[in-house]
């Protein structure tokens, strides 16, 4: 039988989702809780790869085993004592045989967060990017829609990619903004087909120097035909980011 699992955790201390030699990651850390409950090893297949320091508030993964013993559904019960605080397993249900979380998935949503503040703030460092200033709202909003489409997004994707292709689809890149704890907040969401290594992180970096004036739509272009990544903005860190939700095509359950 084929289980889907929606897990959430904080990035920070691990390698990213993929189990590495040397460090910590989310796949094993899940598959070591799935091992102990199940009596079994399990092999734990995400939606896609997050990279290290990056925060997953719904990732999707399947895995594998017969005789469950307990209904699918409970399966947060069983397996969240076993995790550390920084994983949690949000829900559990049976899906076909032949689902696949990972090439199944049609679209998927980053948000990408910032706030503006003279000082760290420690509320919020964990998961967002200080800036001392920002561009205002209409022209960080007016840059955005530069982003999206159907574009090669080699010059976004960061050196190591094993990707096949760089061609992408942006569906949508949208900024939403509030105020808490005495700071301007700056959210960055970007919906794709798929997303190359730290290409949204450039995206986003790229996006505030376009509301800045100092990147232009002509630049972009360039850097779209030529691929050169020296005609970017930089690549922001990983704490900021988060995968939020991944949206399938198809029905998945059993």
């Amino acid at each position: 039988m084929r289980y889907l699992l929606t897990i959430a955790y904080d990035g920070t201390d691990f390698s990213g989702w993929q189990r590495q030699k040397n460090a910590p990651s989310v796949q094993e850390t899940l598959e070591t809780a799935l091992e102990r409950a199940l009596g079994h090893p399990c092999r734990a297949t995400a939606s896609g790869r997050t990279d290290a320091g990056v925060h997953a508030a719904a990732q999707p993964c399947h895995f594998d085993a017969e005789g469950l013993a307990v209904p699918p559904e409970k399966l947060p019960d069983l397996l969240n004592p076993l995790l550390p605080p920084a994983v949690r397993v949000l829900s559990g249900r049976a899906v076909r045989a032949d689902f696949d979380c990972s090439r199944a998935a049609k679209r998927k949503t980053y948000c990408y967060s910032l706030y503006v503040s003279g000082r760290e703030m420690p509320l919020k460092e964990r998961y967002a990017v200080r800036l001392d200033d920002a561009p205002p709202p209409e022209r960080l909003s007016a840059a955005a829609g530069l982003l999206e489409g159907t574009h090669d997004f080699r010059a976004f994707c960061a050196s190591g990619s094993s990707a096949k292709t760089t061609v992408r689809t942006v569906y949508s890149v949208r900024t939403e903004e509030g105020e808490s704890l005495g700071s301007r907040d700056i959210r960055v969401y970007v919906t794709g087909n798929g997303f190359l290594y730290n290409m949204v992180r450039t995206m986003t970096g790229e996006l505030l120097e376009l509301a800045r004036g100092r990147k232009s739509p002509e630049s972009l272009a360039e850097a779209f035909e030529t691929g050169r990544r020296e005609l970017l903005g930089k690549t922001m860190p990983a704490k900021g980011l988060m995968l939020v939700g991944v949206e399938y095509g198809e029905e998945r359950s059993e």
